[in-house]
């Protein structure tokens, strides 16, 4: 992990571009937003070599093997372009199966990001666990908890096809890093604000955190009531497609000591949430608006802030953004801008933002796309746009001493208390309080504050404001990924020991903090208090045991 100062300045600077003697090849499945940061965040931070790319849509897959794999001016060539991870499977094995008998093939990959919909990362995965791969998984890991038990039963079990003698038919076990895409882990702010807390105590024990996430009021109307993630029962509940990040961010604070290698996690005890779709329905529906179902033809739009023409053309196209969201609602948007101009792009845009349906339109077709000219609140969406979660540990342990008295051992209790929000104006810039024993910390993105109780002085810290998504953490994400990946491949380091020295996350930990979100829902959806041990038992250690 990149490495703090100790000079007394407080502040992490990320480290530089990462070279390696032997680049790390690369697959990417999945050309849209996040494949592309990804991509983007392994060339800036690594020499690592973008090799191949699998997406369905032609457009996507062009442009993006034109960014980052063959050129501008390029076409590919075999081993370079996949419709799909199914195509590269085939393609891989017998490419395999033609070096077994000597014959000259091209060079594979050592490591792959999945970066397809979160409802296909078990299809993915399970699909490719056995090649014998790295894989680095966009987060979530999938949308149900069943689907990540066998994410984490294919990838802790299985031996690997086809990297040996093609007669025998024997395979050979080979070790391979996993890394899920929880980057607030990896942004130099939080990791100082870890560092801080716990390697430095500046505030003593942790008795309680306060976390919240803004995800902007636009930013959720087009991602959870327009877009993709807007409908639980086609990918997952927003708490899960949204805030798996800040979940596991919480576990990360709380559960675990800093750099104790195999240390016994300090596991939650109980779990409580409340949330609902509290303005995104029906019945908030202004009046104006009557029977309208999409912004285009509402008479109410001109004074709707949550206007499609206002979000998409007028926010950001007009103002040359083509990227996203814009990018979203129509992958081409980009090239059509720049060929044609901003009024044919605009016009585009327009005909795209129109685009509905109605009570005719088959629900397996409304479901299957999004629809971004529809009317917040006349949309299908049914995902919390509020909810909180508490998560509470009792002490480690007590024990008695010599003459009788009671004494905490290890970790005591504590509680954090998180809360996903729609409607604000910043977006996804997170922020909190973190309570102790000595004193206090205030935090947001950009700044940490460090109350002392017993001097009564404040410090701010500013950390490294590192370039790139999620304040840094996509370059941190990647370059750590790939450290790990050449620490195994060149025989320097076991898979466990480079995943830990360089991700500082295991498959167990990251399935776990999973697990911590599908319980909150499970306290959500049933209006109770969840028993930590007593749901992992019946839910998780239940399906293990089926293995």
């Amino acid at each position: 992990m990149p490495d703090l100062y100790s000079d007394g300045s407080a502040f992490l600077q990320a480290p530089g571009k990462q070279t390696f003697t032997a680049p790390p090849r690369i697959l990417v499945i999945g050309a849209g937003s996040r494949g592309t940061a990804y991509a983007e965040a392994t060339l800036s931070s690594t020499n690592a070599i973008i090799a191949a790319v699998c997406e369905p849509n032609d457009h996507k897959r062009r442009e993006f093997g034109r960014k980052f794999i063959w050129g501008p001016d390029g076409e590919p060539v075999l081993g370079q372009s996949f419709a799909g991870w199914k195509e590269w499977k085939r393609y891989e094995m017998e490419r395999r199966r033609q070096r077994c008998f000597g014959i000259v093939v091209e060079k594979g990959v050592d490591a792959v990001f999945v970066c397809v919909l979160d409802e296909m990362h078990e299809e993915v995965v399970c699909g490719i666990a056995g090649l014998g791969v790295h894989v680095c998984c966009e987060k979530p890991m999938s949308t149900r908890l069943e689907s990540c038990v066998r994410m984490f039963r294919a990838l802790k079990g299985v031996e690997v096809e086809g990297v040996n003698d093609a007669a025998s038919g024997v395979a050979k076990p080979k070790e391979t890093v996993f890394g899920i895409c929880h980057v607030l882990r990896y942004s130099p702010h939080n990791m100082l604000l870890r560092h801080l807390v716990l390697e430095k105590d500046v505030i003593g024990d942790v008795l309680s955190i306060e976390h919240v996430e803004p995800v902007g009021w636009w930013h959720f109307s087009h991602s959870y009531v327009r877009g993709n993630w807007r409908k639980e029962s086609k990918t997952a509940p927003s708490l899960l497609t949204k805030s798996c990040h800040d979940i596991d961010f919480l576990m990360w604070m709380l559960c675990s000591p800093p750099n104790a290698e195999n240390a016994t996690p300090h596991l939650p005890s109980y779990i409580t949430s409340t949330g609902s779709r509290k303005f995104f329905r029906q019945e908030r529906k202004p009046k104006a608006a009557g029977s309208a179902t999409n912004c285009l033809s509402c008479p109410h739009e001109r004074d709707c802030k949550y206007s499609a023409k206002k979000i998409y053309l007028d926010r950001h196209l007009n103002n040359g953004n083509t990227g996203w969201p814009v990018k979203i609602v129509n992958p081409e948007i980009e090239d059509i801008y720049k060929t044609f101009g901003k009024d044919t792009a605009a016009k585009q845009l327009l005909e795209d933002l129109a685009e509905d349906y109605t009570t005719e339109t088959p629900i397996h077709k409304v479901e299957e796309r999004p629809w971004f000219g529809r009317c917040v609140w006349e949309s299908d969406n049914d995902v919390c746009d509020d909810q909180c979660v508490t998560i509470t540990w009792d002490d480690d342990a007590i024990s008695q001493d010599n003459d009788g008295r009671l004494i905490l051992q290890h970790r005591g209790a504590k509680t954090a208390q998180f809360h996903m929000v729609a409607f604000t104006e910043k977006q996804c810039e997170r922020r909190g309080r973190i309570y102790g024993t000595k004193g206090e910390i205030e935090y947001d993105s950009t700044i940490i504050k460090v109350h002392d109780f017993s001097t009564g002085l404040t410090k701010t810290h500013t950390p490294h404001m590192a370039g790139g998504g999620h304040g840094g953490g996509d370059e941190g994400l990647a370059r750590q990924f790939l450290m790990a990946v050449n620490a195994v491949d060149s025989k320097a380091m076991s898979a466990a020991d480079a995943q830990r020295e360089f991700l500082g996350c295991d498959l167990e930990e990251a399935f776990r903090s999973h697990a911590m979100v599908f319980a909150a829902e499970d306290a959500r959806t049933k209006r109770e208090v969840v028993d930590w041990k007593k749901w992992w038992s019946e839910r998780v250690e239940s399906q293990l045991q089926q293995w």
